[in-house]
């Protein structure tokens, strides 16, 4: 745990050698929905940070500032002095990662952002669909187990990897009484997402100022600016042309969920960005 910002946020560290790994997740999830990637990736150091309202960090109540997420990463980086790490963000947490690369620079040698949740930047400033849905997501269950059970034949996630699916039930849960509760509740995700377009979520001006090499990863299909589809890939096509120095790459098999759908792939992704290669490939 880390005290920053006047929050307590949580950090999630495997201990190993080289240059560190350093995830962020998306809107809603939490540090340990990395696992099956992070297990394939042993003999580095890894970490995953759960930004506020998530996970097992502070839940301040709404409204909730993106660049705010951005700040929470940076105050793990500086608590355990990261440096020249591999930068992989997912959904909010590529926007996350590219704040905290403006932010405190000397974090990351790279970043990998995967379908990150940053938009075209004409759409900052303009009305987001409504999400007031999300509220109603049930937020009481009595067990990872029950969680499973109810979600695996449901989309998205009977689109998952099983082991992912688990991962994201059994650490996406807090102890209520005798029942468990979303380590994200609802009405904090959903206020999130009212500010994906707000004015100062606008993250363009950061992008321009990101010197080191960056690989933005999308969903085959894009959003539509006036649906609010989470299967969709919410990021701008032309993203990677932003960058100083970036590179595109689209995988047409995957909605927005593609950490959960293909992590051997993400992984291998990773893997060969430290020159590395994953253990089953050996």
């Amino acid at each position: 745990m880390v005290h920053a910002n006047g929050v307590e946020i949580a950090a999630w560290v495997w201990p190993g050698g080289g240059p560190p790994l350093l995830f962020a997740h998306a809107t809603g999830f939490h540090g340990r929905a990395w696992d099956a990637i992070i297990r394939k990736l042993r003999g580095r150091r890894r970490i995953a940070v759960e930004v506020r309202g998530h996970g097992r960090s502070s839940k301040p109540e709404p409204p909730y500032l993106w660049h705010d997420f951005g700040r929470d990463i940076v105050a793990v980086a500086d608590a355990l002095d990261v440096r020249d790490a591999l930068g992989v963000g997912h959904s909010m947490g590529g926007h996350s990662t590219v704040c905290a690369a403006a932010l405190r620079p000397e974090t990351y040698a790279e970043l990998l952002l995967i379908d990150p949740t940053i938009m075209l930047r004409e759409l900052y400033g303009t009305t987001p669909p409504d999400a007031s849905y999300i509220k109603k997501r049930r937020n009481v269950f009595a067990s990872a187990e029950a969680m499973v059970e109810r979600f695996h034949n449901r989309l998205p996630f009977s689109r998952w990897h099983p082991q992912v699916l688990r991962d994201y039930c059994e650490f996406g849960i807090l102890p209520s009484g005798d029942e468990f509760v979303l380590a994200c509740p609802p009405h904090i995700e959903a206020s999130i997402y009212q500010k994906s377009r707000a004015r100062e979520s606008n993250i363009y001006p950061e992008i321009e100022r990101i010197e080191q090499p960056v690989t933005v990863v999308r969903a085959g299909k894009t959003r539509d600016p006036g649906v609010f589809d989470l299967s969709t890939s919410p990021t701008g096509p032309d993203l990677a042309m932003h960058f100083p120095h970036a590179r595109d790459m689209v995988f047409t098999d995957c909605t927005h969920y593609i950490p959960m759908e293909a992590p051997d792939r993400v992984a291998d992704l990773v893997a060969r960005a430290h020159d590395l290669r994953a253990p089953e490939a050996r």
